[in-house]
């Protein structure tokens, strides 16, 4: 899934690419993508884009008129440039692509395709005056990449749930998903069972320091290979995420995973659970 340093990466690209552009024309090729019907997505042509923003994990373009499109890449979408559009609308309902920007005229200029792998589809794309109406936006707590030491502690105090589950819930901290919440547990050396609001000074300056810095590696990593060109390859920054069965590249330790239903983490014992294997209750079952 892509998170805040894929998103910002291809909001980097638009920054550099869409903006000034003017938008031709909006082929809509899933029509279950759009969760919004008035303004239609012809208000957007012959709009020049004006700006590219992010809100956590949500991509905003915005034209000139005080529209903006704004998108959810969800599990398994994407954001696809090219310097040259197909002029021919696509058929709906075929392929993987979902919504497609020409920032030119049609078959020479410029532009963009919304795309989503899979069967299960959660790609979401809204035309907006304000982009705050949309409630997945409404509800985000502050930018991850923004928290001051501080605001983390307040953020934090007084929570009974687990860390793993602080991290990824967008209404807290915005921008952090599955993969970069192992990330920063793993540097900050604390298990994905902790309970946030236990965590002692120590253990929060080692979370604020981590959160701050994994996040912040990860953008530039994700930056410089043109993320919207060619879909970024986050695992070569990753330590422990999606390393089940790998040796920790700081102890030698094996990484370890617990599973759920359709997601799961991965970790280090030695790292962050004091050398203790955490209990996979999904794997448990099955030995049974």
């Amino acid at each position: 899934m892509p998170e805040l340093p894929e998103v910002e990466a291809l909001v980097h690209h638009l920054r550099e690419n869409a903006v000034g552009r003017t938008v031709h024309r909006v082929d809509v090729a899933s029509l279950q993508v759009l969760k919004t019907f008035d303004p239609p997505w012809t208000a957007l042509h012959g709009q020049e884009v004006v700006a590219a923003h992010r809100h956590g994990k949500h991509l905003d373009l915005e034209v000139a008129d005080g529209l903006h499109l704004v998108v959810h890449l969800a599990r398994a979408g994407w954001l696809r440039w090219a310097d040259t559009m197909s002029a021919p609308p696509p058929k709906q309902g075929r392929g993987p692509l979902a919504l497609r920007v020409h920032l030119g005229p049609p078959g020479q200029g410029p532009g963009f395709d919304l795309t989503e792998a899979g069967t299960k589809k959660g790609l979401a794309a809204w035309i907006v005056r304000d982009p705050k109406t949309i409630p997945s936006i409404a509800r985000l707590g502050p930018d991850a990449l923004g928290i001051t030491r501080t605001q983390l502690e307040d953020l934090l105090r007084g929570r009974t749930e687990r860390l793993k589950t602080a991290l990824t819930d967008q209404s807290l901290i915005a921008g952090i998903g599955n993969a970069y919440s192992d990330e920063i547990m793993h540097m900050a050396r604390l298990s994905p069972y902790a309970t946030t609001g236990k965590l002692n000074d120590e253990q929060l300056d080692h979370l604020h320091e981590a959160m701050l810095s994994t996040l912040t590696d990860a953008v530039a990593r994700s930056v410089g290979q043109d993320a919207a060109r060619l879909k970024g390859e986050k695992r070569s920054g990753l330590r422990v995420h999606a390393r089940t069965g790998l040796p920790c590249p700081v102890c030698g330790d094996t990484v370890r995973e617990v599973s759920f239903a359709d997601k799961a983490f991965q970790y280090c014992p030695t790292c962050q659970t004091g050398g203790k294997p955490l209990a996979d209750r999904r794997l448990s079952r099955l030995l049974k």
